[in-house]
Formats: structure tokens, sequence, C-alpha cells
């Protein structure tokens, strides 16, 4: 998708020349994996070159958990000096960039994803055994050595609810965080902090008040995403730190889509460029789905066919005998009772009989 993402990030570099702000926060995953493609590392470079030295933007960022900590924190003292100000390994020293604005002082607190068992090892507290440990050893911490007269954000890459309770992911590109479901952060560590810029989770919104968001990923990247309104969000702190924010959306070279059709139907529709997930509600078997569909959706990523579940309640005595027990006709009755979620029937049944008298005819004969 280098191609799409170039073309989503040529809007928001133009959306940055109009808007002029301050500093831009990348809240980690800069790339979708830890060795990522040379396109997609030249994409970075021309989009980081153009944001901080031809319009003088300063870049906060911070390695997220699809992230190499190593790879994006080599040469990062050079580039800070040029206005690129990337953590990927939190340091003991926790030590915060800081910015001035017309009021003064902002101290941006970048905190990259880390396992908990590193931030045992960094800070040396053997009581730090989850995300939510974690979190709550680092922002102590940090809140230790803040300055009162400055404001503060925090940057950070975590699974954060309001009170850590556990939720389900917003889209299915999300990695987990932590096995056996201790990935979830509480909000109310953020308490000390002006604004709060989070990353990892793909959908935009904020959790609990407008001082803690997610600003979301720029693009869809999965079919579970298909609603998401994608974008970046414009804030602003006043002399006193109070926060405004306002959703800025981009429109990408092509959308994402789920269609659900019959395949007539859906080879009717518009041509589209669009990535389409297709769900096919034919009732019987389609040959080739994919080229067909290709011939109006030519991006068309996925095509399945729509399998209604047989319900519990229909379930008789016939359907839970052994395979080897039942007959060729009751075996096909449970089959397309599966398949099609309804009994086999009328005309339909007549005609397997037949099938079915015709085939054992033949297989006597032989």
């Amino acid at each position: 998708m280098t191609e799409d993402q170039a073309y989503i990030l040529d809007e928001f570099i133009k959306a940055v020349e109009d808007e002029r702000p301050d500093a831009i926060i990348i809240a980690g995953d800069l790339y979708d994996r830890a060795v990522p493609p040379t396109e997609a590392v030249n994409l970075l470079d021309d989009v980081l070159g153009h944001l901080v030295l031809t319009l003088n933007t300063p870049v906060i960022a911070i390695a997220g958990n699809h992230d190499s900590p190593s790879r994006l924190n080599f040469a990062s003292s050079i580039m800070e000096a040029k206005g690129y100000h990337v953590t990927g390994q939190l340091s003991e020293s926790m030590e915060p960039v800081i910015l001035n604005d017309e009021y003064g002082e902002v101290h941006f607190h970048l905190v990259p994803y880390a396992d908990p068992s590193q931030i045992r090892q960094l800070t040396g507290d053997d009581e730090v055994r989850s995300h939510n440990d974690a979190m709550a050893k680092i922002t102590t911490l940090i809140k230790e050595k803040m300055d009162p007269n400055a404001r503060h954000v925090f940057v950070g890459h975590a699974f954060v609810t309001p009170h850590g309770e556990a939720k389900e992911n917003t889209s299915e590109s999300e990695r987990t965080l932590s096995v056996g479901g201790a990935e979830h952060v509480s909000s109310e560590h953020f308490s000390g902090f002006h604004y709060t810029a989070l990353g990892h989770l793909h959908q935009a919104h904020l959790v609990k008040h407008d001082a803690i968001r997610y600003a979301g990923s720029p693009l869809k990247y999965s079919s579970s995403e298909e609603t998401h309104k994608k974008g970046f969000f414009a804030v602003e702190l006043d002399a006193s730190g109070e926060v405004t924010s306002e959703k800025r959306f981009l429109t990408p070279r092509r959308d994402l889509r789920i269609l659900t059709g019959s395949l007539d139907e859906l080879l009717e529709k518009e041509p589209s460029e669009d990535y389409v997930f297709v769900h096919l509600t034919d009732d019987t078997p389609v040959l080739s789905p994919m080229e067909k569909i290709r011939s109006v959706f030519p991006n068309a990523l996925h095509v399945q066919r729509e399998m209604k579940s047989m319900p519990h309640a229909s379930l008789t005595p016939a359907s839970t005998k052994e395979r080897h027990q039942m007959d060729h006709l009751s075996l096909f009755k449970g089959f397309y009772q599966e398949v099609k979620g309804k009994e086999l029937t009328g005309r339909a049944e007549d005609i397997f009989k037949e099938l079915l008298e015709e085939f054992t005819r033949e297989e006597r004969e032989q």
C-alpha cells in the first residue's frame, strides 16, 4: 500500500502547510514491522524531511509495538538538532522534549512502547508485572520531576481504557500487547498532564475526556476498520494548559469497503478502484468468483460465500446420530440444513431422491 500511504501523507503535508502547527506528534507505529521494506523507509524519510527541513515543523515521535526501538533510536541525538525528536527506547532519565510557543514552555514526555519486564529492569521495581503497573511507575517518576510552571504533554503507546478495564481492539490489525489480557492501562495515570497523545488503537477516540485521545491510523488497514473516519487531531493548548481539539479528515486515494449481495447484483454496480471485501449471498456455488468480481472491482481483496449456520433450535434427534449410522438421504438433509439454514423439502428433496436412485441403479448395473 505504499502508493496509498504516499497519497494520504501528501494530503497530510498539505494540511500542515495550511495549519502551520508548532509541532507534530506521532504516537508510535511509524512502521508496521520491526524490519520495514525499503520503500516504506524511503517514504518516511521523504515525509519527515519535508516536514522538518522544508516546513521547519518539529516532529515528536515514539516507537510503537510494531517498530524496532533500536532502529528508530539510531542517530536520534543528531536528528534532534534539526527538529526531529524521536524516542525508540525509554531512558532512565526520562527527560522531556521542551518546545516553546507564545505562552512559554511545553514539555513533551515521550514514552515508547515497552514490555513490563523492560520497565521493571529500568526502574528496579520488582512489583511491575503488568502494563498498568509499568505505566503507573513511569508516570509517577515523571510527575516527581515535572516543572509546575510549564504545560505538559504525555506521548505514549498503550491500550488505555477509562479505568484499566478490558476492552476489545478497534481493529484486526492491532497486535495484542500482552498474552493473558494484562495489556490494559488506566487513564487515571495521566491526570497530571494537560494533554495525552496516544497510539496503538486504530480508531480515533477520546478516553474518559477530551484531554486523553487516540488519533487513530491515517488509513484503513483491515475490513474491521470499514466505518472508521480517518484523519488527525488539531490540538491547541492555551496559556493555562486548557485543551481544545478538532478532528481533521483525510480522503484516501481508495476507500476500503465491505460489499454484500449476489454475484449478479455486485456485477451491476458502478466500477470502482476501492479495496473491497465481498460477501456473496448466492444460494449456489459460484465459479471463479474473484475473477468475476475483479472485472468491476479490480482491487478486490477477498471474496467469501455467506454460509448460514444451522439454528440450534432446529436440531433433531437424527442430526445427533453418528454419520456412519445415517443413510444417504439423512446425511444430505443434515448437510443441506447446515449450509442453507433450512430443511430440505418439496421439489429440492424430490430432485435429490431421483438423483440418488439413478446413481444407486447405475452402481448396481456396473
